[in-house]
């Protein structure tokens, strides 16, 4: 029995492009029975998340040490790491990986300044707007058995890059009670302020309402796991929040010049983060959904760490036959994938098509896997179709926009019965008064006073 099953369109928008709200996922079984033995009954994830939530914003840093004690296994007494463990975490490190992480941090660092924004003022208008940067920035950096300093490079310098004052790193350290130096090294190298060992939901919940050590923030960006997402969910309007990022996705779009062995690595490249991972082909070319499918066999047979690809691969993997590339391109917009591959003769013909998409690569030379690192925009992308509307992490996520309105009475008396008859249409009689008083006085009196 082959891993990866071959779908028809519509086959596929039962099964493997199904979306599924968050709240609707499982816990793993393992994770099932920790819930049991915590909290002394069978919860769902989202009223897990509630109680952790209620009990930091009533209790604070005794709250996260005791679900942290509960859930992971370890009790951290100092929640922050110190400033001279962060700035030392790079001396241990092999120097290939420092300077990878330092061509990263300067490639990432220069695609986000593209995106710097500046105010305007039209003085003869009386408008214009102000752009400020947010005071204080929450990074979640996943991590636990994992390790991710791409996801530091991807968060923090986009914040500081838009001249964000402070930004807090909150990440879950290892079964040690140590966060992996890799990490660290990356939170020193783009510029991180603090950095807590916190994860999970009452990470957020710290960031959301601030405790004892961990300082309240404006806004909370960086993917997680369930129980992070449904926390950011929860606490959305307490704090800014950037997207809710679930299970990762990528759908690439293959014809019958495409290289069987290339299409099959990136599937198994998307298909190793997570079993829940979302990691599929689409192709006119039948010849070309064969090859892949036996390419995919012969991969994961090599792969040391082959179990989690083979689970995602089998429950959320597939190769999607269509008619031509128009319907390919069809379904790709439909389904709105993270990532989004165009591997084809001429990727540049299709991409003024794409409508849906956290982030788009061109040609084989172009695998998503370079956008999780060395690219240069960020990788933090949204999912679960939400690509439909949101875009991914950029340096305007770090700004507020502030009108500015300085109308003068010559222009008053031109507008202000405008606004004085709409007032009225909506019942506010005092909006409207509050206008005809300014109209009171003569424009050519104002003028001249």
């Amino acid at each position: 029995m082959t891993t990866l099953r071959i779908y028809t369109a519509e086959e596929a928008r039962q099964t493997v492009l199904r979306r599924r709200p968050p709240a609707d996922e499982a816990p793993p079984p393992a994770v099932a029975g920790r819930i049991r033995e915590v909290f002394g009954q069978d919860l769902g994830p989202a009223e897990v998340v509630r109680r952790i939530v209620d009990a930091v914003r009533r209790e604070g840093d005794a709250a996260i040490r005791r679900f942290t004690e509960l859930l992971d296994g370890y009790r951290p007494e100092a929640l922050e790491v110190s400033a001279a463990e962060v700035r030392a975490a790079a001396e241990g490190l092999e120097p290939q990986l420092v300077e990878g992480l330092k061509l990263a941090a300067e490639r990432v660092r220069a695609f986000h300044q593209r995106q710097v924004r500046t105010g305007w003022v039209d003085f003869a208008a009386g408008l214009g707007q102000l752009i400020r940067p947010l005071d204080r920035v929450g990074v979640y950096v996943p991590g636990g058995q994992g390790r991710y300093p791409s996801t530091v490079l991807m968060t923090v310098i986009p914040a500081k890059v838009a001249g964000v004052k402070e930004v807090i790193v909150c990440t879950p350290p290892g079964p040690d009670g140590r966060v992996a130096p890799v990490v660290l090294a990356a939170c020193a190298l783009a510029g991180a302020d603090r950095v807590f060992r916190v994860g999970g939901a009452q990470a957020i919940a710290a960031m959301a309402f601030g405790t004892e050590s961990i300082p309240a923030v404006d806004k909370i960006v960086g993917p997680g796991g369930l129980f992070v997402t449904l926390a950011k969910q929860a606490l959305y309007g307490q704090v800014g929040i950037d997207l809710l990022a679930g299970p990762s996705e990528a759908l690439a779009i293959a014809d019958r010049f495409a290289d069987p062995e290339v299409c099959a690595a990136d599937l198994i490249a998307q298909a190793e983060h997570d079993p829940l991972a979302t990691s599929v082909l689409v192709t006119d070319s039948a010849e070309l959904a064969r090859a892949v499918q036996a390419a995919v066999e012969r991969r994961l047979d090599r792969l040391p760490n082959a179990e989690t690809a083979r689970a995602s691969l089998a429950r959320r993997g597939g190769i999607i036959l269509v008619e031509d590339l128009e319907a390919a391109l069809e379904l790709a917009n439909e389904f709105g994938p993270e990532h989004l591959e165009l591997a084809v003769r001429d990727p540049w013909s299709l991409l003024g098509k794409v409508r849906n998409c956290g982030a788009v690569f061109l040609g084989e030379s172009a695998p998503h896997v370079a956008g999780d690192y060395v690219a240069g925009p960020s990788h933090v992308l949204p999912t679960g179709g939400t690509a439909r509307w949101a875009s991914g992490l950029r340096t305007e996520d770090f700004y507020k926009v502030i009108s500015v309105v300085a109308i003068d009475r010559l222009t008053l008396a031109e507008v202000g019965p405008a606004a004085v008859a709409i007032a009225r249409a909506e019942g506010f009689e005092a909006h409207a008064q509050s206008v005809e008083i300014r109209l009171k006085e003569a424009p050519h009196e104002a003028a001249s006073g």
